[in-house]
């Protein structure tokens, strides 16, 4: 055993015990451990391997920024891989075990990889899965998929639940460290509405690690005095164990709270975590810095640590590191870290400062101290047994066991760089700052780059009020006391790597990447840094390079004779820590996957007997059965036949539903849609098409005019979201300068179509208004009254079976009783209701499209619609692309119609469409079937198709050709439309 626990001192619960297995070996810990504290308190210094070289690793840091003591948590279907032992709060019954060994942690095959080091360098995997080609499928490809990951994720389903939430604040603090603290308390004694997160399980950043005192109060217990403070306001809302791991546009954040479902004290319906978006009116980014690490030869060997997280340990949960800790660092960092751990009873046999200015005098009770000297190397296998120490041009062997370095600090602006924003090379401080002038968040303390905590208190302070002047809210600096035992640790000159060093120099721990990997990317020409990341990995590894990015950043810089300023850094992407599949997913799983819609005549519809069909989020109406009807065709073609001859009546509310408004609404629909919209006069509607970019159609509907400044737009149910999105990216970002206005209005109407040659008879009995075709004419939209004028409508005249028909619209809440109403009123006249079956065979009968024949693949002209593309606008969505050489060839497929030959014949849609005669290959393949059915009007089933060269090949027959079911239909190409051809029945 190395590693132990402190007879004295910490903040864990001595007086209870808590028990856990780390593969399979029984351990205990205490109440306010973490894996990584109590795993280190049994000894435990070996506790994963690295991903490359599988090489023994230890736990290297205390916090979020952990890239070796990655292990896998939980069993059966809590099991959860890749989780860092630094963040896991110690429970009773925790079951941990190591990953990426075999066939185990002490003895690991894969340890193997190490030999093999001259042939695995930087890039190697992009030289050797090159060639030869062959060897991809069957060789390179199951060999990286082996490969491939850390841990193993379990197969049975999570029996956890996860929720989602929205919360709103005047002011969010992201982190409650010194800087975050004073940042909260400042704003919520102002009466601002404060969030304060922080993803430690007992908050206090490093004043939980610190020896100083505020007032006459010990640093930790201040901490918890304003904690307190701040949970007593009923203005602030304070979230533990919560990261807050993404900044989003208008100033939303998002935040991952770990609730702990099985957490001592948390009730049997808690989730296990909670994701949260923050609505913050302002922000302070108070998440302090990294420490960085030092490079040298051996830098890996478990016992080698943050001198940061070896303190940590010490003065927060009561554990040594070692027996015999030495202490590294180019800074004050590393004789604040050794006087720190020697005041908490640990063994510091040595003090190396790699300054020459470092002070003379070792901290009392560090056995030797080294200045202007270096570590060069390490000894041992599995763990640290010596250090080489290079001091005066000699070097020296020093038994130890642990070693804690410190190379400096970068500030934590991960969150401030993520939209879009540069980090800037600060000379003085040796680190990347974050940028000036953010709008809506402040960095502070640490995170700020200012160091020592009478720095950081006032700078949270400072940032909050800021903050709060700029909502108008007047905030007071808190005095906090003077400081006192907290030294003053001065920013630490960079030192990239020893030189000299014997053996490997890690820079990324996780991904094995060493010195030598970053020299060879820059001498094969891979020298910027987002290069250098992709050829070496580095940074690529589950931390995304917290630790190891600042170090790669100095050395490219070296190598290529450059400032670190010139190098840069690589983007800053949210998670900022992982987030998992649960918490993104929320509660939406099994049946709730995706919730249940159902239109406002659902009732209507079940009281009739219908039967519903999933339509994408929808219960539709499928058709409505009636007693004698044994099969679901009868239905379906009693439906048609009464909508042709009489009346029926559908429930269309799932069509997307637009609200367009403001002074250039027009001018904008003129440019959203390829045909004009500019002159569309107040009381009509038109059939629209949208185009994408490319020339193909995305989207198409009917919009309807109700006032100058006032349209109504309809769209298909399946690209209800995408239209909207589609439009307001328009407005927003391609015509900022349109004065337009775009509401969702999906929910808020009930619309039903009333068609057939009786339509307006039964419409009359209960609309008000005029209704005739003088007053109603085809293609008219206008506000309507109900019932003697006891209910507001829209009535559209349009219609999608190609009969004479209406759309009425009225608000949800009466759908169900206006559709009984019309039901009632068309009685004598024959209506039936009819469902999605009997529209698809009626689309079909005129030739109509739906998203089967808009898939994504065809122009306007493609469908027969291309008159409809205006040839006088100035501009439109998609006018460009237009134009191109294929979207004009003569052999494109174009919408045709599809008859068997033999009437008791059928075809399925999909289905290929093959010369007569011709063998079923992709040479011959002409086009497919996109839509089918059987038609009671025509006597036949009938089909729609893209047929290349179609219209030329009227009259021709064909075979329609099945695969799957092993048949080939002869068919006839024919019109499109098989009923009403000239649409008499359309204006009648």
């Amino acid at each position: 055993m190395t590693g132990y626990r402190l007879e004295r001192g910490g903040l864990i619960d001595r007086s209870r015990t808590l028990h856990f297995t780390f593969d399979g070996t029984a351990m205990t810990g205490h109440p306010g451990d973490t894996l990584a504290s109590a795993l280190l308190a049994g000894g435990r210094m070996l506790v994963g391997r690295s991903f490359k070289y599988h090489r023994p690793r230890g736990v290297y840091t205390d916090g979020a920024a952990e890239p070796n003591a990655l292990v896998t948590i939980g069993t059966g279907g809590r099991r959860t891989p890749n989780t860092r032992a630094t963040m896991v709060a110690l429970e009773e019954g925790l079951v941990a075990e190591s990953q990426n060994r075999w066939p185990s942690l002490d003895f690991d095959v894969g340890a193997l990889n190490g030999l093999l080091g001259p042939f695995l360098s930087a890039g190697f995997y992009y030289k050797t899965f090159m060639w030869p080609a062959s060897f991809w499928e069957k060789v390179y490809e199951p060999f990286i998929r082996r490969a491939a990951g850390l841990g193993r994720a379990g197969g049975e389903a999570d029996p956890d639940t996860y929720e989602k939430a929205w919360a709103h604040c005047d002011l969010l603090v992201a982190g409650a460290g010194p800087a975050g603290l004073a940042a909260a308390l400042t704003a919520a004694r102002a009466g601002a509405n404060v969030i304060v997160m922080d993803e430690g399980e007992r908050p206090g950043g490093t004043l939980l690690k610190s020896r100083a005192t505020i007032g006459e109060t010990p640093a930790p217990d201040f901490a918890a005095a304003l904690w307190a403070e701040l949970g007593s306001c009923p203005n602030v809302r304070l979230f533990p164990r919560t990261t807050v791991f993404g900044w989003y546009d208008d100033n939303v954040f998002g935040a991952l709270e770990r609730v702990g479902g099985r957490r001592e004290g948390q009730g049997p319906a808690a989730p296990f975590e909670r994701l949260w978006r923050v609505a913050a009116r302002r922000a302070v980014l108070a998440s302090g810095a990294e420490e960085r690490p030092l490079v040298f030869g051996g830098n890996d060997r478990p016992g080698v640590m943050l001198a940061g997280a070896a303190t940590g340990y010490a003065l927060r949960e009561g554990v040594a590191v070692g027996r015999k800790v030495a202490v590294f660092a180019s800074g004050d960092a590393g004789a604040a870290a050794a006087a720190d751990l020697v005041a908490a009873g640990v063994n510091v046999v040595a003090l190396v400062d790699a300054g020459a200015a470092a002070p003379a005098a070792a901290p009392a009770g560090v056995a030797a101290h080294f200045t202007g000297a270096t570590v060069t190397h390490t000894f041992g296998g599995r763990g640290l047994e010596a250090i080489g120490v290079r001091h005066g041009g000699t070097t020296r062997r020093i038994e130890a066991d642990a070693l804690a370095v410190s190379g400096g600090f970068s500030p934590r602006i991960h969150l401030a760089c993520q939209r879009g924003g540069r980090p800037v090379w600060n000379e003085g401080l040796g680190a990347f700052v974050a940028p000036a002038g953010l709008r809506g968040l402040q960095p502070a303390g640490a995170a700020a780059g200012l160091g020592g905590l009478g720095a950081c208190l006032e700078s949270g302070a400072a940032a909050a009020i800021a903050a709060l002047a700029d909502l108008g809210l007047t905030a007071r600096p808190v005095a906090f006391g003077a400081i006192g035992g907290a030294p003053e640790i001065r920013p630490a000159a960079p030192l990239w790597r020893v030189n000299g060093s014997k053996g490997k120099a890690f820079v990324d721990f996780q991904n094995d990447v060493h010195t030598g990997d970053l020299a060879l990317a820059v001498r094969e020409g891979y020298g910027h840094v987002e290069h250098a990341k992709r050829y070496t990995t580095n940074g690529m590894a589950t931390d995304q390079g917290k630790l190891s990015n600042i170090n790669a950043i100095g050395l490219l810089a070296e190598a290529r004779g450059v400032s670190p300023a010139e190098i840069g850094t690589t983007t800053f992407r949210p998670f900022y820590t992982p987030v998992s599949f649960g918490a993104l997913a929320g509660p939406a799983r099994g049946a709730a996957f995706r919730p249940v819609r159902r239109s406002p005549l659902h009732g209507w519809a079940e009281k009739l007997g219908a039967v519903f069909v999933e339509t994408g989020p929808w219960y539709r109406p499928a058709y409505f059965p009636r007693a004698g009807e044994t099969q679901w065709r009868q239905s379906v073609d009693r439906e048609v036949r009464a909508v042709r001859a009489a009346a029926g009546l559908c429930d269309v509310s799932t069509l997307g539903k637009i609200e367009v408004f403001g002074r250039d609404a027009a001018e904008f629909l003129n440019r959203v849609y390829c045909n004009g919209f500019a002159r569309l006069p107040v009381g009509r509607a038109r059939y629209g098409i949208m185009l994408r970019e490319d020339g193909h159609i995305y989207d198409d509907g009917t919009t309807s005019r109700l006032a100058e400044d006032h349209f109504f737009m309809t769209t298909t149910t399946a690209q209800a979201a995408g239209v909207l999105t589609h439009l307001e990216f328009c407005a927003q970002v391609l015509w900022p300068d349109l004065d337009v206005r775009l509401v969702s209005a999906t929910d808020q109407w009930a619309q039903m179509a009333i068609a057939g040659p009786k339509s307006r008879r039964i419409l009359s009995e209960v609309v008000d208004d005029d209704i005739s075709d003088a007053a109603m004419p085809y293609l008219a939209a206008r506000t309507v009254t109900l019932f003697g004028g006891r209910l507001e409508g829209r009535l559209f005249r349009i219609s999608f079976s190609g009969e004479r028909a209406f759309e009425l619209a009225v608000p949800a809440g009466y759908g169900e009783a206006v559709a009984d109403a019309l039901m009632l009123a068309g009685a004598a006249h024959g209506i039936v209701a009819y469902g999605s079956e009997a529209l698809g065979v009626l689309r079909i009968e005129k030739g109509h499209v739906t998203h089967a024949e808009i898939s994504g693949r065809v122009t306007a002209d493609d469908l027969g619609l291309g008159r409809m593309v205006s040839a006088t606008k100035p501009d439109f969505i998609g006018r460009a692309m237009l134009d191109r050489e294929g979207l004009k060839a003569p052999d494109r497929a174009v919408l045709v119609g599809l008859r068997p030959v033999d009437v008791a014949a059928s075809f399925r849609t999909g289905a290929l469409v093959l010369p007569r005669g011709a063998e079923a290959n992709r040479d011959n393949d002409l086009g497919y079937v996109t839509s089918g059915c059987f038609s009671p009007h025509v006597g036949s089933h009938i089909g729609l198709a893209l047929v290349k060269g179609g219209r030329a090949r009227c009259g021709e027959e064909v075979v329609v050709w099945n695969g799957l079911e092993g048949t080939a239909v002869p068919a006839i190409i024919t019109h499109p439309v098989f009923v009403d051809v000239n649409n008499e029945k359309l204006h009648g």
